[in-house]
């Protein structure tokens, strides 16, 4: 069975009460449920990490680098846009990565349209709400 790692980083945890006009009013824990639903739809394994610290991000991600991984789902949150440490230590992988976001991050201010991640990743999904993770992690195993 295939096992996909879903990354969630800095204030994510904060989804269902930060900028709800932005983000809307669903939980991390409700946004991991509905993946966790169709992982199981799908037949795939799903496992979950969120973190505010990014020493823990890419220590995480160092882990994932030893074990049977076969892609990896990342919404990094703010650090999508400068985080060169989370950047370099994706890079050490050898699978797929997708990067998601719940907005759409190219129609917001200007320092969200850059991404350091997404020249590494085999692509970026971003405006579609919870659908984004959904999407995310139905390219993930399209190409693992």
């Amino acid at each position: 069975m295939k096992k996909i790692l879903i990354l969630h980083g800095v204030n994510l945890n904060m989804f269902g009460r930060r900028d709800p006009e932005v983000y809307g009013t669903i939980t991390l824990d409700e946004i991991n449920r509905k993946i966790a639903d169709l992982a199981k739809d799908i037949g795939v394994e799903v496992e979950f990490f969120q973190t505010n610290d990014e020493g823990k991000m890419c220590e995480r991600i160092h882990q994932a680098s030893l074990e049977n991984i076969d892609a990896v789902v990342i919404n990094a949150g703010a650090w999508t846009h400068y985080s060169y440490a989370i950047r370099d230590a994706l890079a050490i992988l050898k699978v797929p990565i997708v990067e998601v976001h719940m907005s759409h991050i190219h129609a917001r201010e200007e320092f969200r349209h850059t991404s350091v991640i997404a020249p590494i990743a085999k692509g970026q999904i971003t405006g579609f709400g919870v659908g984004s993770y959904l999407l995310g992690l139905r390219a993930a195993v399209e190409y693992c």
